[in-house]
């Protein structure tokens, strides 16, 4: 293992950080569910503060076939974020169903769109830019709610829902709510076909790696705010998350971070969406 690693480690730091993250123990009651006129779910995401990034690179890069620095470096240092207002973040990604609703093309593998629940399958090969199309046509159909792309503060904070470490599971219980490459028999499985997170979101791990509105940068969570952090200014590519139905095991944790130019179209990157209705439905 890499020699330098070890500076890259602070479990001490982590131990001070730990009592901040203060929504261990909170459930999205049905309640606080947010349902749009075209059938698209949200959950309300609560208000708080978490310890965004890995504070045991060792841990991370342990799984790695690779075992090296550079692939996690872009986690560290941990640093606290907090979020003064709860968010809506979409139960799922986009299904083809919904895409198909509000956009009338059929992006992906043709075999996607012939499987017998085609509806049900993330929608693939879309762009970041694609996205936002989808965007700004959601929200003709629904005036009344703004959507947007999650913040990569916000995707993390979600995925992790109260917890710390490399995943809110332990690696032997991963396949209980993400299909990744030693499950999925590497295809997309029709949406919430895994079971939910503590905070009620599907997939928030494997299935289809997810865009974020954020540019992405290297040494960010050395700069960051620590208020509703909106990502770096400048740069040329876009941060995705989760991992994916292809993916090995290390990278599919609440930490990885990849990024692509934002007019990338695989076949593994999907999306989901942040709504802020003006009036609850």
């Amino acid at each position: 293992m890499n020699q330098n690693i070890g500076r890259f480690t602070d479990r001490a730091a982590l131990l001070l950080l730990a009592p901040l993250i203060l929504n261990a123990s909170l459930v999205v009651a049905e309640s606080d569910v947010y349902r749009n006129p075209v059938g698209m779910e949200f959950l309300e995401i609560p208000a708080g503060s978490f310890i965004m990034g890995t504070p045991d690179l060792d841990e991370a890069i342990a799984e790695n076939p690779d075992g090296q620095i550079d692939t996690v470096r872009d986690e560290h240092p941990p640093h606290t974020v907090t979020f003064a207002t709860p968010f809506y973040l979409g139960a799922t990604e986009v299904t083809q169903g919904q895409w198909l609703e509000i956009m009338d093309t059929r992006p992906g593998p043709e075999a996607y769109w012939s499987d017998s629940d085609w509806q049900r399958l993330p929608v693939v090969s879309v762009s970041w830019h694609d996205a936002q199309r989808f965007i700004q046509r959601l929200q003709v159909r629904d005036p009344k709610t703004r959507y947007r792309l999650p913040t990569e503060a916000e995707w993390e904070y979600a995925a992790r829902a109260g917890t710390q470490g490399l995943r809110p599971m332990t690696v032997q219980a991963l396949p209980e709510q993400a299909w990744y490459i030693r499950n999925s028999g590497d295809v997309p499985h029709p949406v919430a076909g895994r079971a939910a997170s503590s905070w009620g979101l599907y997939d928030m791990l494997g299935n289809v790696w997810e865009w974020t509105q954020d540019r992405y940068a290297p040494d960010y969570y050395a700069r960051a705010a620590d208020t509703d952090p909106q990502g770096p200014a400048t740069g040329d590519k876009r941060v995705r998350r989760g991992g994916s139905y292809h993916c090995p095991l290390h990278m599919v944790r609440p930490g990885y971070r990849s990024a692509d130019d934002p007019d990338a179209a695989y076949s593994v990157i999907g999306f989901r969406l942040v709504a802020v209705p003006d009036e609850r439905s």
